[in-house]
Formats: structure tokens, C-alpha cells, sequence
């Protein structure tokens, strides 16, 4: 497994739910997967899936991944088309992101997924999202990824991932114009708990996932 450059998150390492994507992929589990990121996901470096560890060429583990239960609570509800478009036209990431160049939510990338996941009157967020030409399960986890995030991520307290679990039902079409959710439902401290679900443009659910996020310091990435 290589995590390409393009599809990093922060600077110099690859964006987490994406990087989780690939592991779970390789995983080949028939069912549900949980990927715990141990340390920043390297780019343009073999890693090799052991024993449910992911790791780099010095042996340092990258990343744990091992089955998870399905929680059919784990679902964000959806919110249509218009309303996705507003909250992204209110997405914080586009006057102050911790991390610009992100594949999936940065602004700087015009190359990238590009969901700007804005927050809804409720507190959860909403974003478009046009599936691109090539789409993957690891595109799926990646869309799931950011949203959640940006349900907890404010000025001067970016967040990254730690945890995430997803299911994917089915993959969405490319061209099409989805919707991406998310919500925080618990957590403290430096944790913050989300879940986030990817509604195909009839309003079908396509995939969800449960995550952790983890507090960094503001300088980090």
C-alpha cells in the first residue's frame, strides 16, 4: 500500500479518512471495519498490513485495523440539495482552516474532493459533494471523514483524526451531486466524538461512519 501525495491531509502526511480507507480495503474484512491511526498516515511510502497492523518500512505502526459492529445509530440525518449548498456557503475553512491543503476539505485544493461541510441551525453540518470520475470505497471514507470533523473544529483548536469505522453500503455515482452530513454526539477532554452519512442525490443512505477526533495543538500538521 502507498498513500499517493495528492491525498494527503495535513501537511506531509495523508488525510485520515482516506489513508483508513485504503488500510480497510486491504484489510479485506467481509464486514465492518475500524482503522485507529497511530501516527500521521506516511505518503509515497510500502506499507504492509500484518496481523491487523499497518506498517511502515522501519516497522513503526502506522495504523491498527480490526472488525467493528455495525451501529445503526451511527446515521446523520439527511438535509436536501438547497440546504447542503447554504451551509457550505457558510464553510469556516474558507477564511480560517488549520489545514488548507487537505484532499478532501481544504480550499487550496482545486484538484480535491472539495466538501465544505457548513453548520446547520441545529449544530451538525451539511456540505455538496460531486462524486468525481474515479470513485472508490477510500473515496467514500474520505468524504465520511472531514464533515465530522468540522462539527467540533474551531478557531485556534484544529482537530485530526484518530478513529473511524465505516460502513458503505453502496458506492455513489460519478458526476452525481450527494449530500454529506455530520454531527458530534459526545466525547471530552481532547476527544471528540462524531458520526457522518453520505446520502445519494434521491436521499438514499450510501454509507455512515463513527469517528474520534483529537485535539492538536494550533502549530501542528
Amino acid at each position: 500500500m502507498i498513500i499517493e501525495s495528492r491525498f494527503n491531509g495535513p501537511p506531509g502526511s495523508g488525510n485520515g479518512g482516506w489513508s483508513a480507507g485504503v488500510f480497510a480495503a486491504a484489510s479485506g474484512a467481509p464486514g465492518p471495519v475500524e482503522v485507529t491511526l497511530r501516527r500521521p498516515p506516511p505518503l509515497e511510502i510500502p506499507l504492509t498490513l500484518v496481523d491487523g497492523e499497518v506498517r511502515d518500512p522501519e516497522g513503526l505502526v502506522v495504523a491498527q485495523v480490526r472488525p467493528a459492529e455495525e451501529d445503526p445509530r451511527a446515521v446523520v440525518p439527511p438535509v436536501d440539495l438547497p440546504a447542503a449548498r447554504a451551509a457550505s456557503a457558510a464553510y469556516p475553512g474558507l477564511v480560517d482552516h488549520p489545514f488548507p491543503g487537505c484532499y478532501v476539505c481544504g480550499p487550496d485544493r482545486p484538484d480535491g474532493l472539495r466538501i465544505f461541510p457548513g453548520r446547520l441551525p441545529d449544530g451538525r453540518t451539511a456540505a455538496p459533494f460531486r462524486v468525481p470520475g474515479s470513485v472508490t470505497a477510500a473515496t467514500v471514507w474520505a468524504a465520511l471523514d472531514c464533515p465530522g470533523g468540522w462539527a467540533v473544529i474551531a478557531p485556534g483548536r484544529p482537530y485530526v483524526l484518530g478513529r473511524i469505522a465505516a460502513v458503505v453500503a453502496a458506492l455513489p455515482e460519478p458526476g452525481d451531486e450527494c449530500v454529506v452530513t455530520g454531527a458530534m454526539v459526545g466525547g471530552g477532554g481532547r476527544k471528540a466524538l462524531v458520526h457522518t452519512s453520505l446520502y445519494a442525490p434521491d436521499g438514499t443512505l450510501l454509507a455512515r461512519a463513527r469517528a474520534t477526533w483529537i485535539a492538536v495543538a494550533a502549530h501542528a500538521g
